[in-house]
């Protein structure tokens, strides 16, 4: 798999907001007219790839400023909004994330930086945004760009077969773009996952694509080639590029990706698993103890730092309490950045308070693939988060999926969830013997 894979982990978000602290500045040019950042704004991150735009909004709410970064359909809320003077901190809390930047005297433009914390310490990109410019991507020309064979592409619309390729080796996906004029919307599938919902433009034979969601921050371009196909670039935070190239399929089965039921086996023939790791107040929880004798037990492989496992939790906090009484049990296993138990503890709380887990989460180890495997011996890998091993009453292992498609994808969205519950009531069905 692709290093980039730690990508096929991101919910639906509530939308809730948290109040903002601090003053209005005032403006010395406008005499005592207050300067505030509330508006809608062009906001644009500086990516190797170049720009790497979305829509930021910020407005007064009843307990002060709320704000929400757009892409498409998905409006995604900031945990956190102060202003205090002419800064503006905008935190993405659950991800370790934020935006701070300082309003301009004119209050036009904000300028400054996003910075997110990563295995390796810290990823970091400029920020500037513009009030009132409602483009996502600014016009070629003024980009400094060029376009793509625009004749042999004229649209970009319908299913795409997609290799994307690293210094890793590559990696399958799909692509599906639906476009209205020159505004393109979509995202990319893969065996594990998706890349959430992205917009853009495709323009004079160049495709351009982005998304912010607080964790990832994903740029592509791809130029159309004479022969109707597409070649071009991804970029993914501060470090991390790869190539991609992608043709036309009459249809989403014509462009098939490996089955995520299908990567992750069982090291033994008795079907077993086993685990036992610490809770959030330090107790040790074991798939032997009691109370899951008898159960359907769903365990859920994920990271609170994970957007696609951010996207099924509030499914798995639903089918928690919709399926307790009938005799499932769901059990988290969380695999963090830091391995310290009371910096990743207090992440995984958010996590849960977020997305109102009632379920119990355990601190499992840190969110490398390799290492999160060791911790999980009876699996044969841990090649995605989150991952989800389904376990009848008995005991037994009886299906194990890889990755989570949320809702950025729409009909494999909703047909994972409909399996994932076709599946938990074939076991609820079933007696212990």
């Amino acid at each position: 798999m692709l290093r980039r894979s730690l990508i096929t982990c991101l919910g639906s978000f509530s939308i809730l907001f948290a109040a903002c602290s601090g003053p209005p500045v005032t403006d010395s040019d406008h005499g005592s007219s207050p300067v505030s950042p509330v508006g809608s704004w062009r906001a644009v991150l500086a990516s190797p790839g170049g720009d790497l735009p979305f829509r930021l909004e910020i407005e007064d709410g009843e307990d002060g400023l709320q704000a929400r970064a757009v892409t498409g359909e998905e409006a995604l809320p900031f945990s956190a909004v102060t202003w205090q003077g002419d800064s503006v901190t905008l935190e993405f809390a659950w991800y370790d994330s934020e935006i701070t930047a300082r309003l301009s005297g004119d209050g036009e433009t904000l300028i400054g930086e996003w910075r997110k914390t990563v295995p390796a310490g810290n990823s970091r990109l400029p920020f500037e945004a513009f009030r009132g410019d409602d483009r996502r991507f600014l016009s070629l020309s003024e980009a400094g760009l060029v376009g793509g064979d625009s004749a042999a592409l004229p649209s970009v619309e319908g299913n795409w077969a997609v290799e994307f390729t690293d210094d890793s080796g590559t990696e399958a996906a799909r692509g599906e773009f639906h476009q209205q004029g020159a505004r393109v919307d979509g995202t990319f599938l893969t065996a594990t996952g998706d890349y959430r919902f992205l917009q853009g433009t495709y323009e004079e034979g160049l495709l351009r694509l982005s998304t912010f969601d607080g964790a990832h921050a994903f740029l592509f371009h791809a130029q159309s080639q004479g022969d109707g196909t597409l070649n071009g670039d991804f970029w993914s935070r501060d470090t991390y590029h790869a190539t991609w190239e992608a043709r036309r399929v009459p249809s989403a089965a014509e462009a098939p990706i490996p089955d995520a039921w299908s990567l992750v086996g069982l090291t033994h023939e008795d079907a077993r698993f086993a685990f036992e790791f610490p809770d959030l107040q330090g107790r040790k929880v074991s798939l032997a103890d009691e109370r899951f004798d008898g159960k359907v037990v769903l365990v859920n492989i994920f990271g609170s730092w994970c957007p696609n496992c951010n996207d099924e939790a509030p499914l798995l906090a639903r089918w928690d309490r919709r399926f307790r009484d009938d005799g499932l049990e769901i059990v988290g296993l969380a695999y963090e950045f830091s391995g310290d138990a009371a910096r990743d503890g207090a992440l995984v709380e958010r996590f849960a308070e977020r997305h109102g887990i009632e379920y119990p989460l355990l601190l499992a180890g840190t969110s490398d693939k390799a290492a999160a495997a060791k911790t999980l011996p009876d699996l044969s890998a841990v090649v995605a988060f989150p991952t989800s091993v389904f376990i009848d009453r008995n005991g037994k292992v009886r299906r194990i999926h890889s990755g989570f498609s949320g809702p950025g994808t729409g009909a494999p969205y909703q047909e994972l969830i409909a399996e994932f519950e076709n599946l938990l009531a074939e076991l609820l069905s079933e007696t212990q013997g």
